[in-house]
Parts: structure tokens; C-alpha cells; sequence
């Protein structure tokens, strides 16, 4: 497949669909997807014939598993072994970030059919549009501290306001949910059965899209919406709320600790086997994020970005989930404990002339 072919651009009515093209792989954003997307987007911004933009991935496993962070995870490896600032491990986060900020604002509908797998950057390139239709297949989760990163992509922006405090659970556990808690929580805001995807394509393409836009394309999704059923999150809400509103990590583990049931014992184990790193930057982040403005949430993200790509956890993530998949990662520092607050700080200063800027 061509680099070119990793992302699909057709119109169909006065609809652009985007098609994430790389099946195999799970629909993985590349740099290069990102770099096709973002001037795509702005093109059909200011073409009159496009009414709304319609984002899916190809294959019936996947929308979008995240960012493809093996390239990534090489050029990181190789900027520290140098002390360099620039590559891959700059770029790629710096142009995703600047796509997550186009489709926040984006003036047109921008629907995203969230069928399989939605995580990390694929929540990114969905939640932060007006439309995230769910389907039975579809398993959303933000699982960076698993590799030794945070919740990105805007996640200090929307995490945060996520009903009561499901998005600090999500963020710390990295829990994926079905599309019954995707509505619950706002991950999702419509609910289709698969089988009529096709079907619900073709009513975009063949919607007469005059007056107000956002309107025709909720009606055009009511006419396939169905009832997903009863969210699980819904009678653990009081429990999650309660525990993960504490200001710290070691309060959070504290808490679980003293609770009875399987919920707290998998919740508290899933924590336990978490960056520690991860974990206290990630609070502190969604903490900082609860006021912040979009704009000012991405720069900051960017900062985290590029002070985890010079440490050590996000490689040993990587390698242990990714590459080697031994599941065993040896984070360092190895405890809650060992993170002091003067590390978390380290990881939200400022960049100077390298901070992100949006042009």
C-alpha cells in the first residue's frame, strides 16, 4: 500500500467521507494519515459543496486503536542516545495535536462512526467532533499509562468532563467500555447495530443538507439510533466519584484498598500494575485541565509530550506491551513514592520557541 493509501478522501453527496485505511494494523494513526488529514479537512472547511465530514475506519475491527507509536518509540530511542529535540518523537505529536485542535473547531459536522476499537488517538480523532456513533462492536478505552505516557489528544480537555469523575478513571485505568457506557459517559452521543452502518452512510450522502446542518445530521442518525442497554458505569458512578476525586494517587490506592468487591480488587490490581509516573502526572493533569481552555490544554499536552518522551517509562511501556509483549514492564521510578512533586512539575514546563503553537 502506498503512503497515500493509508487514508481514503471521496465525496458522495455533499458529504467527505474519510476512510482510515490501514486494517491490519487496526487503523493506527501514522504521521503521514495525520499529515493527509489535516489539509483535507481544511479544504473541504471552505468548499461549499461539502455540507459535513464523515470519519470511519476500514474493516469491521477497528475505527482507530490509537497513534502507531512504534515509530515513535524508535525515533525517541534514538533522540536520547544524541540529546536531540527534533524528529519523529516531536513531529508526530506536534501535527496530531494541531488535527485534534482543527476537528474541536471544526465549523461543519464532523461524525465519526466508532465501530471496533476506538482508543488513544482514535478517541482523539472522535470525541473531540460533534457526532461519536458507538456500535455493539465498539470497545473505547485511554490506555497510555499502560505504556508509560498520559491521556492525550485533548484528554485534559474532555476527560475531565466526562460525567462526575468516570474520566479519571478512565485515564488512570486505561478501562475499555462498551458502547453502553460510551453513551453514558459522553465518549459517545448515538448508539446504531453495525449492520446499518452502510445504510446510515448512504443517508448522509443522500441528505438534502440545506439550513442548519448539525440538525440534518441528527436526524439523519435518529432515524438508526437504537437503546444500547444499561451502562455497567451507571451503579459504580457513586463508587468512582467518591474514590477518584481524591487529590492524590496514593489516596486513590488507599481508598480501593478499604473497599470491598471485585470492582475495587480489579481496579485497585489494574492501578498497581500502572506507571507510577504515569499515574501522578496524569491526575495532575486532568486536575490542571478541569479549567483550562482547549487551546491551552494542547499546549500543555504538548509539553507533557515531549518531557515523557525524554524519560524513561514511555520505551519501557512500549517495549513491554508492543514489542517484546511481555507484559512485564520495569518502570522507573518504581513507586508512587519515588515520584516526588518536583518531578510531576518537570513535566508540564514550558518549551520555549519549541512549544506548540497553532498557526
Amino acid at each position: 500500500m502506498s503512503d497515500s493509501e493509508e487514508v481514503l478522501f471521496e465525496q458522495q453527496g455533499a458529504v467527505g467521507f474519510i476512510t482510515l485505511n490501514r486494517p491490519k494494523s487496526l487503523n493506527a494513526l501514522t504521521l503521514n494519515m495525520i499529515r493527509l488529514m489535516d489539509p483535507q479537512l481544511a479544504a473541504w472547511e471552505d468548499d461549499d459543496s461539502i455540507a459535513a465530514v464523515v470519519i470511519r475506519g476500514a474493516g469491521d475491527r477497528a475505527f482507530c486503536a490509537g497513534g502507531d507509536v512504534i515509530d515513535v518509540y524508535k525515533a525517541g530511542l534514538a533522540a536520547k542516545e544524541t540529546g536531540s529535540t527534533t524528529g519523529l518523537q516531536a513531529d508526530f505529536f506536534f501535527e496530531e495535536y494541531r488535527l485534534n485542535r482543527r476537528i474541536f473547531q471544526y465549523p461543519k459536522p464532523y461524525i465519526a462512526l466508532i465501530d471496533g476499537f476506538t482508543m488513544g488517538g482514535g478517541v482523539g480523532v472522535s470525541i473531540l467532533g460533534a457526532f461519536r456513533v458507538a456500535t455493539e462492536r465498539t470497545r473505547a478505552a485511554m490506555p497510555e499509562t499502560a505504556i508509560g505516557l498520559f491521556p492525550d489528544v485533548g484528554g485534559s480537555y474532555f476527560l475531565p468532563r466526562l460525567v462526575g469523575e468516570i474520566g479519571c478513571y478512565l485515564a488512570l485505568t486505561g478501562a475499555r467500555i462498551k458502547p453502553a457506557d460510551c453513551l453514558y459517559s459522553g465518549l459517545a452521543n448515538a448508539y446504531i447495530e453495525s449492520v446499518d452502518l452502510p445504510a446510515l452512510e448512504a443517508a448522509f450522502a443522500q441528505a438534502g443538507w440545506s439550513g442548519d446542518s448539525k440538525a440534518v445530521a441528527a436526524k439523519v442518525i435518529e432515524g438508526f439510533a437504537k437503546d444500547p442497554g444499561e451502562a455497567p458505569l451507571r451503579a459504580q458512578q457513586a463508587q468512582i466519584d467518591r474514590i477518584f476525586a481524591a487529590n492524590s494517587v496514593e489516596e486513590i490506592i488507599a481508598s480501593l484498598k478499604a473497599e470491598e468487591g471485585d470492582w475495587a480488587r480489579e481496579t485497585l490490581s489494574t492501578l498497581l500494575s500502572r506507571s507510577p509516573a504515569s499515574m501522578k502526572v496524569s491526575l495532575e493533569q486532568l486536575r490542571r485541565g478541569k479549567d483550562m481552555a482547549f487551546d491551552d490544554a494542547m499546549i500543555m499536552e504538548y509539553r507533557m509530550s515531549q518531557a515523557f518522551m525524554a524519560e524513561h517509562d514511555f520505551y519501557e511501556g512500549v517495549r513491554s506491551v508492543l514489542i517484546d509483549k511481555d507484559h512485564a514492564p520495569k518502570w522507573s521510578p518504581a513507586t508512587l513514592e519515588e515520584v516526588s512533586e518536583d518531578m510531576v512539575e518537570r513535566y508540564f514546563e514550558a518549551l520555549g520557541d519549541r512549544d506548540l503553537t497553532f498557526s
